[in-house]
């Protein structure tokens, strides 16, 4: 068989790839979660629309969260690149440098 825009003609069963691959796509989601959440929290401190309280409590928040993803990240032998899927001609889904914002 020959390969169909660079597709492989076979899908890899192999359960710890099927495993690893699973993983990295749900991991991937929720980063990509975790840094709009953190964007958005930004916006409204900037515009000023949080008490002191609830500023205080969304960085608690998605500090934790980020800690528990690196957690996730090193229990399954993944890096931060290897969640930032690539997207061809749009670039990747993740910024490559958290600065990229």
């Amino acid at each position: 068989m020959t390969e169909f825009g660079g597709i492989p003609p076979r899908i890899d069963t192999e359960p710890e790839s099927v495993e690893r691959g699973l993983v990295t796509l749900v991991l991937t989601l929720v980063e990509l979660l975790r840094q709009l959440m953190e964007r958005q929290a930004l916006r409204r401190v900037d515009a000023g629309d949080l008490t002191d309280t609830q500023i205080e409590r969304i960085g608690t928040t998605l500090m934790l969260l980020e800690q528990r993803m690196d957690e996730l990240r090193d229990h399954f032998g993944l890096t931060p690149e290897e969640l930032n899927i690539d997207l061809g001609p749009l670039g990747t889904l993740l910024p490559r440098d958290p600065t990229d914002r």
